[in-house]
């Protein structure tokens, strides 16, 4: 499962303690320390000027992905084509899903890292 985390959400965990971004990964403290990669990207929150013609209003796009739509991002803005959005910087990582509760409490989870990330994320979003 992919997951967009707000720059701002990153800040508060880090002044927090919880999690910090080292080296391209989120570095996640709280349940026992556990890394995942993550790539800049930003959330399409709304559309500010001309026309939403890629649908892009409510998605989430990395960088790669923008400059292979040849738009322009700036701080909180992308302009693509003659269409201008309101953006949320941050970062997408990608976890395995929580998995569904297990009919023997004594089996270990396939991934107990992911888990524990996406628990973490889910519990502060």
């Amino acid at each position: 499962m992919k997951l967009f985390l707000p720059q701002k959400t990153l800040e508060d965990w880090s002044m927090n303690e919880k999690a910090d971004l080292q080296d391209g990964k989120l570095v996640v403290k709280e349940g026992g320390a556990s890394s995942h990669p993550v790539s800049p990207a930003v959330h399409f929150v709304k559309l500010v000027s001309g026309e939403d013609t890629n649908s892009l209003v409510g998605r989430v796009k990395t960088q790669a992905q923008l400059q292979g739509l040849g738009a322009e991002h700036f701080a909180d803005s992308v302009i693509l084509g003659e269409a201008a959005y309101e953006v949320a910087e941050g970062y997408v990582t990608e976890v395995q899903a929580p998995a569904p509760p297990r009919a023997d409490p004594k089996k270990k989870a396939a991934n107990p890292e992911a888990d524990l990330l996406a628990a973490f994320i889910l519990d502060k979003l």
